[in-house]
């Protein structure tokens, strides 16, 4: 059987939310054997960010948030008090075996336990140490808690997200998702697969300074290129798009569908598909800067047009034309298209027989990888796991035996 791309790997996750659990989960979903420290009794905060809460076997609420299953699952979970002398040596003897650590906590918070990366540097120097904080390891507002929420609003994210100014509603927004932690994660993944080719040439491990404010102005993408190259200050303008016509929404006979016509040849075919050949031709829309400048008197006739069939009849028609186009789904909807299905996008993992004493749960869905390696593919070896399942498993690893974890349970070092 071929090995998962990153099998060899041991990973040590003191990262709680979003970003760094992410960040783990596509390293584990790679194979990396990850651990996951989480503070006994309460664990991750996400385990509580309810509702929706998962169900048990009859369909009732259980007190598990499924927040917490969107990253976390091919982990073991420990559950080690690191505020105690005794839990900071198990992690210290945790990272003197593992490749890669990633946490979150505050600029300097792990250095009060001995557990920065200069200390732990120190004992094993092929450590990656990842850092993931909101503001980054410098700057005057290195010491500040960063959310994501915060990050979309202080980035100007928010400030291109939603209705024009001016219109109903035109307020600035936050997308839907937390998309500056997810970012994060996937940055940081990236970063540490770039120093572990780093540590391949020098034997070295390095520190890893990944801020979600630096994340909010990278994925700004062309909108800071605009900003930057012209001095102009993009703004609101709801689905549609500052570069590009038509690419937004546009009502339909049943509800609404979405047009991404990206090149003048797709709108001459949507054009001929719409009984409106000549719009390719008119100067005012021949190309796509032409469209751009003349959006408000092409959209109204397009939209008059859209109008007169429904939004399957319309996907019908310009799919075998090759001009993008597509419904507005829900999420449920979305998981019924006939593609995620082909793709097995969902994914379903049962729980341990102890998980499910835990919980009450059997199973737990979550959306599949789409690292589609097709030689070494990612790998589902664990449902999320319950609060300190691991604990014995992995610090028995350690060399501890059954009493040697009795007397630090007693103590209240591990959970």
């Amino acid at each position: 059987m071929t090995q998962a791309a990153l099998s060899h790997l041991k990973v040590l996750d003191l990262s709680r939310v979003l970003a760094g659990p992410w960040c783990t989960q596509m390293l584990a979903d790679m194979g990396a054997d990850v651990v996951k420290v989480e503070r006994p009794v309460s664990g991750d905060d996400t385990r509580h960010w309810g509702p929706p809460f998962l169900k048990d076997a009859q369909g009732q609420d259980t007190a598990h948030a499924s927040y917490f299953t969107t990253c976390n699952r091919n982990k073991r979970s420990i559950a080690v008090d690191i505020a105690k002398p005794e839990g900071q040596a198990l992690i210290r003897q945790m990272a003197l075996g593992s490749d890669i650590l990633v946490e979150n906590f505050k600029v300097g918070g792990l250095a009060h336990y001995g557990l920065d990366y200069a200390s732990l540097h120190a004992v094993n120097p092929r450590l990656i140490y990842c850092s993931v904080t909101g503001f980054g390891q410098d700057g005057p507002y290195a010491e500040r808690a960063g959310y994501d929420l915060m990050i979309q609003a202080m980035s100007g994210m928010m400030s291109i997200t939603g209705k024009a100014e001016g219109t109903p509603g035109g307020t600035p927004q936050r997308v839907g998702v937390a998309l500056t932690d997810l970012f994060a994660g996937v940055y940081a993944c990236s970063a540490i697969l770039a120093a572990l080719e780093v540590r391949h040439r020098t034997g070295l491990g390095q520190h890893i300074d990944m801020s979600l404010l630096d994340v909010g102005m990278a994925i700004l993408a062309n909108q800071a290129a605009g900003f930057l190259n012209t001095g102009a200050s993009p703004t609101r303008q709801g689905n549609t798009h500052p570069s590009l016509v038509p690419y937004q929404d546009f009502a339909t006979a049943d509800g609404a569908m979405l047009l991404a016509v990206g090149n003048d040849g797709q709108f001459a075919r949507f054009a001929q598909a719409a009984e409106q050949a000549q719009w390719a031709n008119d100067p005012r829309f021949a190309t796509n800067t032409d469209r751009v400048r003349h959006r408000d008197a092409l959209v109204p006739l397009i939209e008059a047009e859209t109008r007169k069939r429904s939004t399957a009849q319309w996907i019908a028609l310009l799919e075998h034309r090759a001009v993008p186009c597509g419904p507005i789904n829900t999420v449920a909807q979305a998981f019924e298209d006939a593609q995620v299905k082909a793709r097995q996008l969902v994914v379903e993992q049962p729980l341990t027989a102890a998980a499910t004493a835990q919980t009450g749960i059997a199973s737990i869905a979550s959306v599949a990888s789409p690292l589609r390696l097709l030689d070494t593919p990612p790998v589902l070896h664990r449902a999320p796991p319950a609060l300190g399942e691991h604990t014995d498993e992995v610090l028995s690893e350690l060399g501890l035996d059954s009493a040697a974890l009795a007397h630090l349970r007693a103590m209240g070092v591990v959970g």
